[in-house]
């Protein structure tokens, strides 16, 4: 893993909101901002609020617990990123992959609601997951799921393939559309044409009647 990655784990709260966009870790930043402006306001802008021995303990307190911090969230880091690969269960992509391969949408679909239920952000599972419903008529729910993966920070570097996902959906969809107005332009004509022949068919029996009167009248 990269060091840069580390950065977000010097502010409290900022590792969680940035790499799993937890709401819950906003207080804790805010908080930690609060206690750092005011440290700094009793320290150099009005040091005669309280005693130098006072706002020296709670400088010290204040990199106490700012230490604490950092080194949580330098543990639960790799957690933040990548789920999976510290996850106790094992990597169920590749069997998801070959399901998909082979046609098997049922159990892809079991397999990366397993996957997603540990890394819910996960862009190729995400992906995949798509085109199991775009493969099994779901289009609807492929759609939505697209726009979901899009608003995810950490998919922008899969913009071609979710692209590419979004034209294949939108190609079964015209499709779809084209066969439904297929369908209901023969309908019509199927329509059209019982119509006509029971127009003949009214005709030739009001021919036959009309000959029968004749005959009688004879």
């Amino acid at each position: 893993m990269s060091a840069k990655y580390y950065l977000t784990c010097l502010w409290p709260g900022l590792a969680e909101l940035w790499w799993r966009g937890r709401l819950s870790a906003i207080p804790t930043a805010l908080a930690f901002g609060a206690a750092l402006n005011l440290m700094l306001v009793m320290r150099f802008l009005y040091p005669e609020w309280l005693t130098s021995g006072l706002v020296r303990l709670g400088c010290w307190v204040g990199v106490a617990v700012w230490i604490f911090f950092v080194v949580r969230a330098v543990r639960e880091l790799p957690g933040l990123i990548a789920p999976r690969t510290v996850s106790d269960e094992p990597d169920r992509f590749p069997e998801a992959r070959d399901a998909c391969l082979r046609g098997d949408w049922t159990e892809a679909e079991g397999l990366l609601s397993d996957l997603l239920a540990i890394e819910p952000r996960d862009p190729p599972a995400l992906l995949l997951l798509c085109g199991v419903y775009r493969s099994t008529g779901r289009l609807d729910a492929a759609s939505q799921l697209i726009e979901e993966i899009r608003r995810l920070e950490v998919a922008d570097a899969w913009w071609l393939e979710i692209a590419t996902e979004e034209r294949r959906v939108e190609r079964l969809r015209d499709a779809d559309n084209e066969s439904d107005a297929d369908t209901g332009t023969e309908n019509t004509d199927t329509e059209n044409d019982v119509s006509a022949a029971g127009s003949k068919s009214a005709d030739l029996t009001e021919e036959n009647v009309e000959s029968d009167e004749h005959h009688a009248v004879a």
